[in-house]
């Protein structure tokens, strides 16, 4: 046999191996389609609802098992998952992905009269596009999130016209959408003019999302839309102390603003919306250790993730989260610019129960309070923990103040043993 034909063999071996691995990964059509006045999003030819949520830094399986069926991302690859990866368990899982491609932001540097840096992020939404479009796990692309945060040159639209304009050509399998921060006449005017290519429109809100039903009738809204982020009182939503210290809700308090919600803006419309995501099924740092995420950085499940599950199956879980009521620091609720000495000697105390009379243990903590000045979920460095001792039966402590004059927050942690847990906090200051 001669060399030629000894290299002709592997190479054809390969061909045949890379031309199965293609055949094999074949994509699952997804559109939308209006009957009867209502819009419906179709996967396969048949009817798809998505109970979904944003997922970057957790456990797909544990929102499948919980009654997800759908993960939305902020971006192809992330720290834990490459876009691959993420697919294949979803696809592993019974579950769909919507895709984000991210884009340049405006407040992050980014300039959309600079054509030269368009054009090579065209390029990098397309090279993302043929990597991904053929996986049957894939639902969609959602080209950047919340473009509109901060932003003045609309040209950020023209461009995201002109990448869904790319994917229509080299993916028939699926819809574009592009997910806007809030949702207005000004916004739903560029949509129209700059961004009609799109398939769908999202729209990400928080504690004012029980106002979205007027927003959309007062811009005549007619088009499908989804719901990509959802979930707590935003902190730019709430009251704050007189240093600008944000006032956060319990975990129960969040998990029932989660059920509102839910109920007020995502259940009631039957017509147009076509699905959701809520925030965050996960934990951050964003303000606090706990204001957006639905679990605790130990990956403990709070009371938001009952409710989802609730909301999902129709089911309460077995075993429920512990219920955080009123959290006190000398004696007064947050939102009472609290003011300590330093080294001082002071009490504190939680009211907590579990529906499911499972006993309780508590974690007390004390944190510098942030003073970043990140927005839209930017990265943001996590505020020092004050090492101090607590004394007391769990639910009532004793502990001295911090020496160092400044903002702090304390918070509180109660656990079941069952992996859920509550959480509390309040602001205070040293003076």
């Amino acid at each position: 046999m001669s060399r030629l034909q000894l290299n002709v063999i592997p190479i054809l071996a390969l061909t045949l191996m890379m031309s199965s691995t293609t055949l094999l990964a074949e994509a699952i059509p997804v559109e939308i389609v209006e009957r009867d006045g209502s819009f419906v999003l179709l996967r396969g030819g048949e009817p798809y609802e998505v109970h979904g949520a944003g997922l970057e830094f957790s456990n797909p399986a544990g929102l499948a098992a919980r009654g997800g069926n759908s993960i939305r991302t902020w971006r192809t690859d992330n720290a834990q998952f490459t876009g691959r990866e993420l697919l294949d368990e979803a696809e592993r899982l019974g579950m769909t992905v919507t895709m984000c491609i991210e884009i340049g932001r405006e407040r992050q540097g980014f300039d959309y009269d600079d054509e030269e840096a368009v054009e090579k992020q065209f390029e990098y939404a397309k090279g993302e596009v043929l990597k991904y479009k053929d996986h049957p796990a894939l639902l969609a692309w959602m080209i950047g999130n919340e473009p509109n945060l901060q932003a003045r040159n609309t040209k950020v639209y023209d461009a995201i016209n002109d990448i869904s304009k790319m994917i229509h050509e080299v993916d028939g399998n699926h819809p574009t959408t592009t997910a806007l921060a809030g949702f207005g006449p000004e916004l739903a005017e560029i949509t129209r003019k700059q961004m009609s290519d799109l398939d769908f429109i999202s729209v990400q809100f928080y504690g004012d999302i029980v106002n979205l039903p007027r927003y959309l009738d007062q811009v005549d809204w007619d088009k499908p839309y989804m719901v990509t982020e959802w979930g707590a009182l935003g902190h730019w939503e709430v009251k704050t102390t007189k240093w600008g210290a944000p006032i956060e809700q319990s975990s129960s308090e969040k998990a029932e603003h989660y059920r509102k919600s839910h109920e007020v803006a995502i259940a009631s419309d039957k017509n147009l919306l076509i699905g959701n995501y809520v925030f965050l099924w996960g934990q951050k740092q964003e303000r606090t250790p706990t204001w957006y995420g639905m679990f605790l950085k130990d990956g403990s499940r709070t009371g938001a993730v009952d409710v989802m599950q609730k909301v999902w199956t129709g089911e309460w879980p077995e075993n429920r989260s512990p219920e955080t009521g009123g959290m006190r620091l000398n004696g007064k609720a947050a939102g009472k610019n609290i003011k300590l000495k330093p080294g001082g000697s002071y009490e504190a105390s939680v009211e907590a129960s579990d529906p499911d009379g499972d006993a309780l243990h508590f974690t007390w903590e004390i944190m510098a309070e942030s003073t970043t000045t990140a927005t839209g979920g930017d990265k943001e460095y996590v505020p020092e923990t004050i090492e101090t001792a607590f004394s007391g039966n769990g639910a009532e402590v004793e502990f001295k103040a911090p020496k160092k004059p400044g903002p702090y927050r304390l918070f509180v942690y109660v656990h079941d043993s069952q992996g859920n847990a509550g959480h509390a906090n309040i602001p205070f200051r040293i003076r």
